[in-house]
């Protein structure tokens, strides 16, 4: 006699709405093995990736390697990223619809340059696949239970799920949902976190030299130095606030800078000519230009008056001196903005603590991934490809073992 037994399915609680937690429940979703729960404590999943690239949507970056993160674990890292990259990553979101192009920089975005789009493919894979999307629910607690774990909401009420994924994001922009509390639930479940910083931020500085150029931008190369050491370099856009500074040049050298002793950064206004060439030039632009026009046509009016001003309190305003600020206007780090204005959040739960496939060596059949852990990138697309890489990794273990 032929019996047909129906199995019950078993449960996968996806915790985190973000870039990476959908993600992970589309693949888990759409292998039709399990229950796929995403839980996001916020209105709508995908808030912050839809903010991504200025609201473009820079998804990842063609130039991928391990050397553009931060981590306790770079070759970890380094294998995710190789298992899935950033071609792959693109021929994935091409299958869900979305056809994306470089900026010929190694960026890549949308071909419509619209962030939001990503966050729809995503979403409308979900429905597809069958997942359940659990909205304004905030995960409070992880209790283990016998064969599985009890999630508790602040809401009110619980879930029992045979496997979970913490995919809560990390502590930087908070109005997105992503406050840090996912590292408690970490915690309770045996796991520690390194120390926590703000990364991709703009910076506070000494303003004394830069009082008049807020709003001013300047295209140029910056250097980061903690006491004496050079740190890190980048050239591109630099954006005078009334704090300090702002711009991409500066977000990329903030990640080197969070914990830094002495913390200090050198602009270079005019990278491609050297101090002699200035020098040379402004000595014969004095003999026919009044002092306070000597920068002018060289920078704009108002950083070429800054630093003519910086000038005549640091030696006298010769043509010697101001070339010599030009390429080396210097400005004392004082701190950040903080989590608040952060792009990504600097450590998190250590990779030792997860296997090759990302499960959690304290807690069976629990998996992380994304923000939560201790990976960070660089500016230009970096962090939303960790994000991605680590949750494919996590759905693909998921699918191997449970």
């Amino acid at each position: 006699m032929r019996y047909n037994v129906v199995m019950k399915r078993k449960i996968v609680a996806v915790v985190g709405g973000g870039a990476g937690g959908m993600l992970c429940a589309q693949v888990l979703a759409a292998a039709e093995k399990y229950r796929v729960v995403l839980i996001e404590r916020g209105a709508r999943p995908g808030r912050k990736l839809s903010a991504t690239g200025n609201g473009q949507g820079n998804v990842t970056n063609l130039s991928m390697g391990a050397e553009h993160y931060f981590s306790d674990d770079r070759a970890k890292v380094a294998c995710i990223l190789t298992a899935f990259s950033p071609e792959d990553l693109i021929a994935f979101f091409g299958g869900l619809g979305g056809l994306f192009e470089s900026d010929g920089q190694g960026r890549v975005y949308p071909s419509g340059r619209q962030a939001s789009a990503v966050t729809d493919l995503l979403r409308f894979a979900l429905a597809r696949a069958g997942a359940e999307v659990l909205l304004e629910r905030t995960v409070t607690a992880i209790s283990r239970r016998k064969g599985g774990y009890e999630l508790a909401f602040s809401e009110g009420g619980t879930l029992f799920a045979d496997a979970v994924v913490l995919a809560t994001g990390g502590k930087a922009a908070p109005n997105f949902g992503t406050d840090g509390t996912g590292y408690a639930l970490a915690r309770s479940l045996g796991h520690t976190v390194t120390p926590l910083y703000p990364a991709l931020v703009q910076l506070k500085t000494d303003t004394h030299f830069i009082r008049g150029l807020k709003g001013v931008r300047a295209n140029c190369r910056a250097i980061a130095y903690e006491g004496e050491k050079e740190v890190a370099h980048a050239r591109g856009d630099v954006i005078f606030t009334d704090y300090g500074v702002s711009g991409n040049a500066v977000f990329l050298l903030s990640s080197y800078l969070t914990d830094a002793q002495s913390p200090r950064l050198v602009f270079d206004f005019l990278p491609d000519r050297t101090e002699e060439e200035l020098a040379a030039f402004l000595e014969r632009k004095a003999a026919f230009c009044p002092r306070e026009s000597l920068l002018g046509a060289v920078l704009s009016n108002a950083l070429g008056r800054a630093v003519l001003r910086r000038a005549e309190t640091g030696g006298g305003c010769t043509p010697a001196v101001a070339a010599k600020l030009v390429k080396n206007f210097e400005l004392r780090v004082t701190g950040t903005l903080g989590f608040d204005a952060a792009q990504v959040t600097r450590g998190g739960v250590p990779l030792a603590e997860t296997d090759d496939g990302l499960q959690s060596r304290k807690a069976e059949n629990v998996w992380l991934c994304g923000e939560i852990l201790n990976a960070d990138g660089e500016c230009g697309g970096y962090n939303l490809q960790w994000a991605f890489a680590s949750a494919m990794c996590a759905a693909r273990d998921i699918l191997r073992r449970l």
